[in-house]
């Protein structure tokens, strides 16, 4: 049967892959799906062993190992399916899904069918929805990140202003960059204004623009931020350091989409997103009436906050990583590796400046640090205090909230590929061969630890 004109046809016309084995897995027949996901010419793959498709998967040995299908033996006994990533002939990377039926016994030229589905898209989507550690210039694992990464991609969606509060040197900056990016204004201009560090009048001038002999020295007419960032996105970075006077025309804008320039009687229409950002306490400014009430209700539509790094001391590890490894870039023939005691003395501190002050202290590491190695005495001052106070008060050292495995990571020096498949190696032995789980001790998506599975010359099998 499997030869009718007719058979073929529906068989060619599946999505899924189909090979058909007799009883010494010799491929009888093979579908145009399953030509195309195995990269094979459907012709001389005809009478080839089954194994010889999938080299270097965990099927395929195990195959060639017993001399008979143990993926058949497996649909026996109901453990019918089976991930696993194929290297293809011209060198990609196949994720596929497997399962295997047997035929009927009066089935004269087949003894089973093995079925393949593929999984890249899957895989894909699999990656972008989980285990996401950055979004721009944004880093983290931990559960509020990653609850931080969802709220972006929702907000960014819409077209409604945002606040974005947190500490000075959370990243609030980069937040809102990550909001523009992911828009529907992506590729529009994306202007940002920090209203703290302008007087009342220049920041005026500097958000609306003026018109020639405005005020004195005004000589030319100039475009202020807000028709700069005209079909884009405007941040006003420390909004509640703006003048009251300001906050009213603020307003408007938020209201009627319009600005008028300095010395100018008409109005001027602006298509801008509006991302404001503060450290400050806005609801209590507005009960001081130090900030308009309807001003800050027309900004907080879509709220976001950004968490202290101490709320997620998690993450440091990755942001240590992120550092040197830009730091590395910068200065090309150097390596830096971070101890496990300096890990420690990182963890134990309390970070008031955030971020920035994390990426202060890595950078006063590495001019401090002698050889390739950052220890703890070569951390600022005011780290080593906050463990040596630490280390005082209990016996035991200070517990870093890395795994094992990121703790020996850290140990390695950083960039260099032999660790790198060292780390990779013993995360494998510490899964079990998982690969999925794997990945997530490692930081890194699946898609990613195939490609360096297959640089280093390890097992492509995704378990």
């Amino acid at each position: 049967m499997i030869t009718l004109p007719g058979l073929r046809q529906f068989l060619d016309n599946l999505e899924e892959g189909i090979l058909f084995l007799d009883q010494k897995r010799r491929v009888v027949a093979i579908n145009e799906a399953a030509s195309r996901m195995l990269g094979q010419n459907h012709e001389t793959t005809l009478n080839k062993l089954c194994p010889s498709l999938f080299q270097g998967t965990a099927c395929a040995r195990s195959c060639e190992k017993r001399g008979y299908c143990t993926l058949m033996d497996n649909a026996k006994q109901g453990k019918k399916i089976q991930d696993l990533v194929v290297q293809r002939p011209d060198g990609v990377l196949t994720p596929l899904r497997m399962w295997a039926m047997v035929l009927p016994s009066d089935e004269p030229l087949a003894y089973c069918a093995v079925v393949l589905r593929d999984r890249t898209q899957e895989v894909q989507l699999e990656e972008e929805a989980s285990n996401r550690m950055h979004m721009g210039g944004l880093v983290g694992n931990s559960a509020v990140m990653q609850e931080l990464f969802r709220q972006i991609m929702r907000a960014a969606a819409s077209e409604a202003s945002i606040l974005v509060t947190g500490e000075s040197g959370v990243g609030k900056e980069l937040i809102a960059r990550a909001l523009h990016d992911n828009s529907s204004r992506a590729k529009g201009p994306y202007i940002r204004v920090h209203c703290a560090a302008f007087p009342e009048q220049m920041l005026e001038d500097e958000l609306f623009g003026h018109a020639r002999g405005a005020f004195t020295g005004a000589t030319e007419q100039r475009e202020g931020r807000f028709e700069a960032a005209h079909e884009g996105t405007l941040l006003l970075d420390e909004i509640g350091d703006v003048p009251l006077n300001i906050q009213v025309k603020l307003l408007r804008v938020l209201q009627e989409h319009e600005i008028e320039r300095l010395g100018e009687n008409k109005t001027r229409k602006v298509d801008v997103r509006i991302i404001a950002a503060t450290h400050r306490d806005l609801p209590e400014m507005v009960s001081r009436g130090e900030f308009r009430a309807d001003l800050y209700y027309r900004l907080r539509v879509l709220p976001l906050h950004a968490p202290a790094l101490r709320e997620r001391r998690e993450d440091i590890p990755l942001l240590v990583n992120s550092m040197l490894t830009n730091m590395l870039a910068r200065h090309q023939g150097r390596d830096l590796q971070l101890s496990s005691e300096a890990l420690g003395a990182l963890n134990a501190y309390s970070w008031p400046g955030n971020v920035r002050e994390l990426a202060n202290a890595m950078e006063y590491a590495a001019v401090h640090a002698e050889g390739t190695t950052i220890l703890a005495h070569h951390l600022p001052p005011e780290i080593q205090k906050a463990s040596r106070l630490i280390a005082s008060a209990r016996t035991d050292t200070v517990p870093a909230p890395a795994t094992a495995i990121m703790q020996r990571y850290y140990r390695a020096p950083v960039r260099q590929k032999e660790q790198e498949k060292e780390m990779i190696l013993q995360a494998l032995q510490e899964t079990g061969g998982n690969k999925a789980e794997a990945a997530r001790k490692l930081g890194m998506s699946r898609t990613t630890l195939w490609k360096k599975l297959k640089q280093y010359g390890i097992d492509t099998v995704a378990q």
